[in-house]
């Protein structure tokens, strides 16, 4: 459980939600930037590895592997030092994770990308612990919503600035450039510690059974084991995209890799557009489980459409799948977390939340594998894709079939902790 802030540090936070989000939103874009250059590097540094372009899903894998320890343990970590001085821990190791990647040997490669998830993991919690106390409850959807854009964002400068800057230095030097990026983020947002981290708790317990209690909050209560289902789901689908996008692009259209990385930015900055979209009719129009059934069809029926797709389409065709799969595929996490923040029990969001993330990091873990099984067996990313697309469907379907029940929520978010 994480620590509660000072009365009077809350207050002030709540007139000043704009900073707090300005904050976690640059966290959320740099730790997001850290993870997804690898999708966009591979082309290039499966070669140097001897390794076939395809084998950066055992990357992504072991990224998540480090994530959900890291998100699993952020309660504690946080109840202990602050949300503000876990999240500057994540953006150094960030760092180290990259800078160990640079070496081009593999298990240091391997380490390198444990060490980026163990940064990447808690960054979520934290931002969840500061933007519950910083955020007006009418707009909670809405403030998740952009706070998550730092993902898309984050893949989208992923897929700008990667091969630019590995055209101009080599893609060792790249990674190093975006690790000291973390660096100056972790530097720059010192002083808001004062504001957000109060009321530490020093003894706050890191014991095997402190780590388990938000994986066994979720297990033991109905409505977050369903949403632990869909992230489960959904994330596996957004990470066959964000990891093989670029990758199908190059080797089954003969794509040069600025163009690839290209269509990757437009999937990325389409979903910042839908993360905003889907926050607002989550707020304002439809029940947030609603909202997330439809992205579910969206992204189903997406990962299907690949299976139409060929080197004869146009680019403006191609530009619009990419900006659909994306804007569905990587933007339902703003109203997933804010729909966790209701459900979870008063007091206990930032564990619902790790909780949850344990299951979504654990579809990003188990997928990127069976993508790379699929496709052994079938020699087509197309059909990978669409594999995968059928679970999404399904969950979208199932939520949407559920939507006139209703949940056990937890007392207004905004006061859970």
């Amino acid at each position: 459980m994480t620590s509660e802030p000072g009365g009077s540090a809350a207050a002030e936070g709540a007139r000043l939600p704009w900073l707090a989000l300005a904050a976690t939103l640059a966290i959320q874009t740099l730790v997001a930037v850290a993870v997804y250059c690898a999708p966009v590097m591979a082309p290039v540094a499966a070669r140097a590895l001897g390794l076939s372009p395809n084998a950066v899903g055992w990357f992504i894998t072991v990224v998540y592997l480090g994530s959900m320890l890291g998100s699993v343990t952020a309660g504690g970590w946080m109840a202990r030092l602050g949300a503000i001085r876990v999240s500057q821990v994540g953006l150094v190791l960030c760092l180290a994770g990259l800078a160990l990647a640079a070496t081009a040997s593999l298990p240091f490669v391997l380490l390198g990308a444990f060490v980026i998830g163990l940064g990447y993991g808690p960054s979520t919690p934290a931002s969840s612990h500061i933007l519950l106390r910083a955020s007006p409850p009418t707009t909670i959807a809405l403030t998740f919503s952009i706070k998550q854009t730092g993902v898309p964002l984050g893949g989208a400068i992923a897929g700008a600035a990667v091969p630019a800057l590995i055209l101009a230095f080599d893609w060792r030097i790249a990674a190093w450039i975006i690790g000291l990026g973390c660096v100056l983020l972790a530097l720059a947002i010192e002083p808001l510690r004062a504001r957000y981290d109060g009321q530490l708790q020093p003894d706050a317990p890191l014991s095997l059974r402190a780590v388990a209690a938000p994986v066994l909050l979720v297990l033991q209560t109905p409505s977050l084991r369903r949403m632990a289902v869909t992230s489960f789901v959904y994330g596996g689908v957004q990470i066959t995209l964000v990891t093989y996008l670029v990758t199908f692009l190059t080797e089954s259209f003969a794509m040069t890799l600025v163009l690839a990385g290209m269509v990757m930015a437009v999937s990325q900055v389409a979903s910042v557009g839908g993360r905003l979209l889907w926050g607002v009719l989550a707020d304002r129009m439809f029940a947030r489980r609603t909202m997330l059934g439809l992205l579910g069809a969206g992204m189903g029926v997406s990962a299907l459409a690949t299976l139409a797709a060929s080197p004869d389409w146009s680019s403006w065709l191609l530009f619009l799948f990419a900006a659909f799969f994306g804007a569905t595929a990587v933007g339902w996490n703003g109203v997933y977390l804010a729909e966790v923040a209701r459900l979870a029990p008063a007091n206990r969001t930032s564990e619902a939340t790790g909780g949850c993330l344990f299951f979504t990091f654990l579809g990003v873990v188990v997928t990127p594998p069976a993508f790379n099984a699929v496709l052994a067996l079938t020699s087509s990313y197309a059909v990978a894709f669409a594999v995968f697309g059928v679970p999404a469907l399904t969950v979208g379907a199932w939520l949407l079939a559920s939507r006139a029940k209703r949940d056990e929520p937890g007392t207004d978010p905004i006061l859970n902790g």
